[in-house]
């Protein structure tokens, strides 16, 4: 019986140890360079603009999202989904309107299967004679995700305690007896 408890109280230190050292994976794609550049002064938009990644991204209808957005709110990219290849994602713009600066927001599934998210700007020095595009129907900006959707470690920390506990318990409690109710 000792045996036991000391098993699991081994397990449980040992788990808690490993749980409480371990590093977040970093994995996740990340950006490297743009067309336009992040903060580039344009006289006249661009047709596309080019995300490029450290790593290839996962395509796919609706994996991938970006989104331009322009003076109040004015959302400017073209319809359509965005064209991956290898670690570059293309998407079209809009001919833009007003001179200002715009945002491109963008979210990718990266190579891990993890969506990356991220945003850069761009100002427009001279008006262009575009329209915006119609009102998203979600309203959702890519690039101001908080959160990866993942489920937060301290919830799987807490459940693995949980559950060792328990187990603890129940070997401490019925664990025990022989067959003939002795200890």
């Amino acid at each position: 019986m000792r045996r036991v408890v000391s098993l699991l109280l081994t397990g449980l230190v040992a788990g808690a140890v490993a749980l409480g050292t371990a590093a977040p994976a970093s994995a996740h794609n990340v950006l490297i360079s743009s067309d336009p550049k992040d903060g580039a002064q344009l006289e006249a938009g661009p047709a596309t603009i080019t995300l490029t990644f450290d790593q290839p991204v996962q395509a796919g209808e609706k994996f991938n999202t970006v989104t331009v957005t322009g003076p109040e709110g004015t959302r400017w990219e073209a319809d359509g989904e965005p064209t991956v290849k290898n670690n570059s994602v293309v998407f079209g713009v809009r001919p833009l309107g007003p001179a200002a600066e715009y945002a491109v927001g963008y979210r990718v599934l990266s190579a891990d299967g993890h969506p990356v998210t991220g945003s850069l700007k761009f100002t427009l020095t001279k008006a262009g004679s575009g329209t915006p595009a119609p009102a998203a129907a979600n309203g959702e900006d890519p690039g101001s995700a908080s959160s990866d959707g993942g489920v937060p470690i301290w919830v799987w920390i807490v459940g693995a305690a949980v559950l060792l506990a328990g187990g603890a318990f129940l070997a401490l409690r019925g664990g025990g007896t022989g067959e003939n109710g002795k200890r």
